[in-house]
């Protein structure tokens, strides 16, 4: 199983950019359902997660307001659209998918059975 996560670049403060995540290989009931980041020097940490049904979203204190999570159930695909970007925002943002499930929230990470690559994004001018 493979997780590519793409979308990510440089962007100014203020910019928005949307990260998306596919699952690819031998994939059936591999669900990405999270993304979190790591910024350099500290500890990777939960952004924002669904649930597997994708009506219920959870996001982290510092991109709530700002941030939007969502699944599409059919492509098994899911996509960060991050608004009002800040500089510490900055970080090597990561998909995370859950294997063999068809219901919950996974707000831990150590929930996850699989991760992408990572993609960075950069905000600065």
């Amino acid at each position: 199983v493979q997780l590519q996560a793409s979308g990510g670049g440089l962007v100014q403060p203020g910019g928005s950019l949307r990260l998306s995540c596919a699952a690819s290989g031998p994939a059936i009931g591999v669900v990405p359902l999270g993304w979190f980041r790591q910024a350099l020097g500290k500890k990777r940490e939960m952004v924002a997660v669904i649930n597997w049904s994708g009506n219920v979203p959870n996001y982290s204190d510092s991109v709530a307001g700002r941030f939007s999570i969502s699944r599409d159930g059919v492509k098994n695909t899911l996509n960060l659209q991050m608004d009002s970007l800040k500089p510490e925002d900055t970080a090597v943002y990561y998909c995370a998918a859950k294997a063999g499930v068809r219901s919950g929230t996974y707000l831990q990470e150590t929930s996850y059975d699989y991760w992408g690559q990572g993609t960075l994004v950069t905000v600065s001018s």
